[in-house]
C-alpha cells in the first residue's frame, strides 16, 4: 500500500531538527479515503489526547505496514534501531475554533518526557485535496521548561476564560507566534504527502481557515497519524 520507492525531502526545522517530507506516499490514497468514508460512523472523539476532532484507530495489520515503511526508509535517519511500539489512526480535524479547550489552542508535543533509551517519532499523511485546510506548523518555546511546563499543565486544568486571563492566549487554532512560542516552519499540505518528525517538537495543525472544516472524511481535513516509540541506537564505546 505504501510507495516502495519514495523520494524523501529533508526540510530543516531549527538547529539539529529536520522534517522528512514524502510526496506520493501511498500507491492508492483514494482507497484509504474511501475506507474512512465507509466507516465514518465509527470515528469517535477521545479523551486521552487533545486532538480537535474524531479519530478511528487503524487495525494492527495496517499499522504494521506503516511501521515497515518507517523501518525501511526512515529509521536510520532518526538514529534508532527498532520500534518498541507504535500505532496509527485516521483523524478528522473538525472542532469549531470557539469550542477548543485551552490545550487545543496552543501547540503541543506528542510526548513531554521520554526515557533516555527511547526516541519518539510521529508521522502525518494528508488525505485531503483542498490545501487551504492546512499542513503542519512547528514552534520553538520562548521560555525555559520551568516556565513553559506549568503553562502547559494549566492548559489541561483551567477553563478557557481562566487560561486566557492568566496567559493571554485566546481560544482558537494557533497559526502564529505569541508570547510563549515562536513559529519557525510550516510544511504545506498536499494530497498524499506524508511527513515524519521527532515527537518532542512543538507543533500544531495550520488551521487558518476553520470555516472549511467538516466531519465528512471526503470533504474535511482527514489525515493518517502514526506514533512510534523507538529504541535508540547504542552509544559508541
Amino acid at each position: 500500500m505504501f510507495n516502495p520507492n519514495p523520494r524523501i525531502e529533508i526540510v530543516p526545522i531549527a538547529g539539529r531538527h529536520v522534517c522528512h517530507v514524502i510526496d506520493d506516499a501511498l500507491l492508492d490514497p483514494d482507497a484509504l479515503v474511501a475506507l474512512a468514508a465507509a466507516h465514518a460512523d465509527a470515528f469517535v472523539e477521545t479523551r486521552h489526547n487533545a486532538y480537535p476532532g474524531p479519530e478511528l484507530r487503524m487495525p494492527d495489520g495496517f499499522s504494521a505496514q506503516l511501521d515497515a515503511f518507517f523501518t525501511r526508509h526512515l529509521r536510520r535517519a532518526f538514529d534508532v534501531r527498532r520500534t518498541d511500539r507504535m500505532y496509527s489512526r485516521l483523524a478528522i480535524t473538525a472542532t469549531p475554533p470557539e469550542r477548543l479547550a485551552p490545550s487545543q489552542s496552543i501547540c503541543h508535543v506528542d510526548r513531554l518526557s521520554v526515557e533516555p533509551q527511547h526516541r519518539i517519532v510521529a508521522s502525518v499523511l494528508y488525505l485531503f485535496r483542498d490545501v487551504r485546510l492546512g499542513g503542519t506548523t512547528f514552534y520553538a518555546p520562548k521560555h525555559p521548561p520551568e516556565v513553559i511546563l506549568p503553562m502547559i499543565a494549566d492548559a489541561g486544568n483551567l477553563d478557557a476564560e481562566a487560561f486566557r486571563a492568566r496567559y493571554g492566549i485566546a481560544t482558537g487554532y494557533m497559526t502564529a507566534s505569541n508570547d510563549w512560542f515562536e513559529k519557525i516552519l510550516t510544511v504545506p499540505a498536499r494530497y498524499n504527502r506524508m511527513i515524519f518528525y521527532e515527537g518532542t517538537l512543538f507543533h500544531s495543525g495550520e488551521i487558518a481557515h476553520p470555516e472549511l472544516l467538516s466531519r465528512d472524511p471526503r470533504a474535511g481535513r482527514l489525515s493518517l497519524n502514526g506514533f512510534f516509540t523507538c529504541r535508540r541506537n547504542l552509544a559508541p564505546a
